[in-house]
């Protein structure tokens, strides 16, 4: 009739046998199993990477607990006690990075490196500002990649290992620090012993802040040597670096020339305006 609407053809058809004929008519192809056998691996690689980013956090959170206990090293009177209780905190990051290893076995661990990589530079961070308080000098990246090699030492998994002995795989693990993370550790532990400084200034030991001065200026020396043909993240932590440097060299100075008329409890509070002064120059935070 006028003014009413014309019924489509379709709409004869009850809905169910509508969506049976068209389930019929687009049966699954190969192109779409294959797209989803796609959405099945990216949906596990991004859960993996998503587990990998909370363990690079929990990683750089105890690395960082770790440095703030060495730092009490120059004031605490027994500075075995602070040593042995990092070596107990870097074993429980370790293990963190066990379980990093065990989520990269068959993986390219580049695909996953960003994942992981602030993790890894706060742990380097960590262990080589303990190696230069125990040795004064700077661990190497083989040092670092040797401690990182795990082994079926929990009772879960040896109990699996005698359960599976046909299972022949090896139960080792190992995960290594590339030379960039490792580089950018390095960089950060140049901040750390500049605060290093300040501490044994404070504390009235003077020789520290000339070993940390000459340390710091060879690695400083080595980082230019680098320049700009290596990663973008280096080069970008060289400014800091001589920053670093620069608020030694100043705690070294004041302590060459007003060493003497200067009290020892008041040298920390000198430096500290020293510092302050040199950051207001160079517009830094």
């Amino acid at each position: 009739g006028s003014g009413g609407f014309r019924k489509r053809k379709h709409d004869n058809f009850p809905h169910g046998q509508r969506r049976e004929e068209k389930e019929n008519v687009n049966p699954p192809s190969a192109l779409m199993t294959s797209f989803k056998s796609f959405q099945l691996e990216l949906d596990t690689r991004h859960d993996k990477y998503e587990r990998l980013v909370k363990l690079s956090r929990d990683i750089t959170i105890e690395s960082k607990r770790t440095i703030f206990l060495l730092h009490r090293f120059t004031s605490a009177p027994n500075g075995e006690e602070i040593l042995s209780e990092s070596e107990v905190k870097l074993d429980a990051v370790r293990r963190k990075i066990k379980q990093v290893a065990q989520e990269l076995i068959g993986e390219d661990m580049y695909q996953f490196h960003r994942a992981i990589s602030p993790g890894l530079q706060e742990y380097v961070e960590a262990v080589s500002f303990q190696y230069f308080i125990k040795t004064r000098s700077l661990i190497s990246i083989e040092e670092i990649n040797k401690q990182l090699i795990f082994t079926a030492e929990d009772r879960e998994e040896t109990t699996n290992m005698t359960s599976n002995s046909h299972d022949k795989q090896p139960h080792t693990w190992s995960l290594k620090v590339t030379p960039v993370d490792y580089l950018l550790g390095v960089a950060d532990l140049t901040g750390e012993l500049m605060r290093l400084c300040i501490s044994s200034v404070g504390n009235g030991d003077i020789d520290t802040p000339f070993e940390l001065s000459q340390f710091l200026r060879q690695i400083y020396d080595g980082f230019t040597f680098i320049g700009n043909t290596g990663p973008y993240e280096v080069s970008k932590k060289l400014y800091t670096l001589k920053q670093s440097l620069a608020k030694v060299e100043n705690a070294c100075y004041t302590l060459k020339v007003r060493g003497s008329e200067i009290p020892k409890h008041m040298l920390a509070d000198v430096f500290s305006t020293k510092t302050e002064l040199i950051d207001q120059e160079e517009g830094l935070p």
